[in-house]
């Protein structure tokens, strides 16, 4: 009896049929065979291999996957460790230390690495490669011989090697970081590990190089230990030890250090300078030569600020806009909360600014914390920014307190996929990709979301799905023309002089101590703002409703958010309990004042120069006197009506550059169809032309929410009684 055959057996599963080949019985996957006569079944199980396909239900799979099935524990055969050839084993690394010529000791000697090291660690010389190496003995994890790291005899050459070849990077040496109780210091390269060894002092280094890490690494380095780091004195070293840094500090590590070596040891000097060359004191390392990091921010030269004073200081980059500035800012700075982020959507036509107003802002803050991207797949945006955990087989993808910036549309599946992040539904969310596997076909992957980002997507594309422009403040870049006229001037003098351009931005000390001010406001480390005021907020929020929407539920989260980034601007002049600030009044009302700005336009999801075209071109000509469309007659039943000719001419007017016919007719047209400001229809005098009808006229407006029974008029009125409000005219828009 075959294996397959007893365990369907053990199941008590009735066999239909059996051949030497096959078993057949009925379907117990998805119940289909439910429906079939008594004698007849689908699923076949071959005898030899275990592996089972319904021929009406396509369930596959073998006995792993059937035991799964019946929750039954799988112990898999243990499978023959493979024999490499070329394995280090402790008989070949005593033999290589065996080897060790007096030349090479003397040679370690003289760069400060004892004997007794030389011993302990076990320090060989090797032939390999065609040519002769020092040979020092890597250990993996648990204490077993991994590789060799090789450094050429210096009587040949100053190559450095692994043997074998192609190895993982590993930290050396495990053992000292596992046994340690006070500080670490992690050194760059083996040498100056040993060296510091010799010295008593607990050192560390990994095996590939300053700009080499694996966050698997993390989980061993205890939190409660203090790390320092010290790189060469090169911009690899320097680069190399932020990173180490940030990586440590991002792992849970607190007490975190960078030591700067002195100007003496000279560009790409090392611990080995420091020590053996010039004789400076050890302990310095750790006293004169550390600084903390992150570097705390002293906060005693902030003073409270406002977004006009913010505003001024971006002006050196994004000329006029202060709207969209200040909100983009305030956006950004709510990325240091725990769930008050906003998503913003830049939407214009090219040219306007759209990428470049959230990639100057973006200047001012952590680099660390900022990923910007153009068009990007699901499957390339959780592969680059995730983390795969091996035990759980799932790509871990933390997106907290990030600023995610896409400088053009994404792939729209990547859009929906991460929806409930921008939504902020749940702060971990689990889905499934598909990608290629490595022997064709797909593979089905599991991501897990966790946190909440800042997300800005910028394009020029009209057509935004309803989903997309629910979860975002739609904004557009001003086309003033003073606006416009400032850019250019300011084109001319950044592209004729680059460097002094920069220069004198980066040079502007109010710039300056703006970036430090957010590196405070990110130390401090809020998980969110409070606001005791609710009553005033609903007064001001609720006396500008004039009709309940499903929208209003989450343009109100977005105003609450502005008021939080007002109070995380000011975040040490707030009341604050332990992790937790409180806005203030002025916050709440600042807050509003911007969204009397912004808002047009979000009440239909619509961005400001959709709108803008609504208000200022199709409005304008349903305003204008009837005898100016000669299409109409003095017929009373006939309605006025709008030709697409019209719209163009009136355009090029209004904004002094043209319109594409394609583009009103795809993009501008259906968006304001869609959203119900505007009805399209063929003309009654052309069947060949489509006219447009506005649906939603100034007076229309007006008594349209005047009547309504019930909703947010009826339940606010006797309390707020807000004055009914026209749209604002053209002239007043602030776009």
């Amino acid at each position: 009896m075959s294996d397959i055959e007893k365990y369907l057996d053990d199941k008590a599963i009735k066999f239909i049929r059996i051949t030497n080949e096959e078993i057949i019985v009925k379907c117990f996957f998805s119940n289909c065979d439910s429906d079939s006569r008594e004698n007849e079944a689908h699923l076949y199980f071959s005898r030899k291999t275990g592996q089972y396909h319904c021929k009406k239900c396509d369930a596959k799979g073998n006995i792993l996957t059937l035991k799964k099935h019946f929750n039954d524990p799988f112990t898999p055969k243990e499978e023959k460790p493979k024999v490499n050839k070329r394995t280090l084993t402790p008989l070949l690394v005593e033999k290589y230390h065996k080897a060790l010529t007096p030349e090479i000791i003397n040679y370690l000697n003289k760069r400060g690495i004892t004997d007794d090291r030389i011993s302990q660690y076990k320090v060989g010389y090797i032939s390999e490669y065609g040519t002769w190496w020092i040979a020092i003995p890597i250990k993996d994890l648990n204490g077993n011989y991994s590789f060799l790291k090789l450094r050429q005899d210096p009587k040949y050459g100053d190559k450095k090697m692994t043997w074998p070849n192609g190895i993982e990077a590993q930290i050396y040496d495990w053992e000292s970081l596992i046994m340690a109780k006070d500080r670490v210091l992690i050194a760059e390269g083996e040498m100056d590990a040993l060296l510091m060894k010799s010295h008593g002092i607990t050192c560390i280094t990994n095996t590939h190089g300053a700009m080499t890490i694996d966050e698997l690494w993390f989980e061993h380095f205890k939190p409660e230990l203090e790390y320092f780091i010290c790189y060469d004195n090169d911009d690899v070293g320097k680069n190399g030890s932020n990173k180490l840094a940030n990586a440590l500090f991002n792992a849970g590590c607190e007490k975190i250090n960078i030591i700067t070596l002195p100007e003496e040891v000279g560009n790409k000097g090392d611990l080995g300078d420091y020590i053996i060359h010039l004789g400076l004191p050890i302990e310095d390392l750790f006293t004169k030569y550390a600084k903390p990091f992150p570097e705390k921010v002293d906060t005693s030269e902030f003073k409270e600020i406002s977004i006009k004073e913010v505003c001024e200081i971006l002006d050196s980059t994004i000329k006029k806009d202060d709207g969209n500035k200040s909100v983009a800012f305030l956006s950004m700075l709510t990325t240091y909360t725990e769930d008050a982020q906003m998503n913003l959507f830049f939407n214009a036509p090219s040219s306007t600014g759209k990428s470049h107003i959230p990639l100057s802002v973006v200047e001012l803050f952590p680099q660390e914390d900022v990923i910007t991207l153009a068009y990007c797949s699901p499957t390339a945006f959780f592969h680059e920014q995730g983390k795969y955990n091996k035990e759980k087989n799932e790509i871990v993808v933390d997106l907290a307190r990030k600023i995610i910036i896409f400088t053009d549309m994404p792939d729209q599946a990547l859009i929906s996929r991460l929806r409930p992040v921008l939504s902020h539904d749940q702060k971990e969310s689990r889905l499934k990709i598909t990608d290629k596997a490595q022997k064709g076909g797909n593979k089905t992957k599991n991501i897990v979301l966790i946190g909440f980002p800042s997300v800005y997507f910028c394009s020029a594309e009209m057509r935004v799905d309803e989903q997309e422009s629910t979860r975002f403040l739609m904004l557009s870049p001003s086309i003033e023309r003073e606006k416009i006229y400032q850019g250019v001037k300011q084109a001319i003098r950044k592209n004729s002089d680059s460097e002094k351009f920069n220069q004198e931005v980066n040079s502007d000390p109010r710039r300056n101590l703006l970036k430090k001010r957010i590196l405070g406001i990110k130390q401090e480390n809020i998980i969110d703002v409070k606001i005791e005021n609710i009553e005033y907020i609903e007064k001001l929020y609720l006396k500008d409703v004039e009709s309940a929407r499903p929208r209003q539920q989450r343009d109100i989260k977005k105003i609450i958010s502005i008021i939080k980034g007002f109070a995380m601007l000011n975040i040490w002049f707030r009341k604050r309990d332990g992790d937790y600030i409180w806005a203030s009044e002025k916050d709440i009302e600042e807050a509003f004042d911007l969204w009397q700005v912004i808002y047009c336009g979000q009440d239909y999801g619509l961005a400001p120069y959709l709108f803008d075209i609504y208000t200022k071109v199709i409005m304008t000509l349903w305003n204008e006197p009837s005898d100016t469309f000669g299409e109409f007659s003095d017929n009373a039943d006939k309605k006025k009506s709008i030709t697409r000719k019209e719209i163009l001419k009136k355009y090029f007017q209004v904004y002094k550059t043209p319109l594409g016919t394609q583009k009103l007719r795809h993009q501008i047209l259906p968006q304001l169809e869609g959203v119900g400001l505007i009805f399209q229809e063929k003309s009654v005098d052309d069947m060949r032309e489509m006219v447009v009808i506005p649906l939603e006229t100034e007076s229309e407006r007006s008594e349209k929410y005047s009547g309504e029974e019930g909703g947010v008029n009826s339940d606010i009125d006797n309390e707020i009684n807000p004055p009914k409000k026209d749209p604002l005219p053209p002239e007043e828009l602030p776009f």
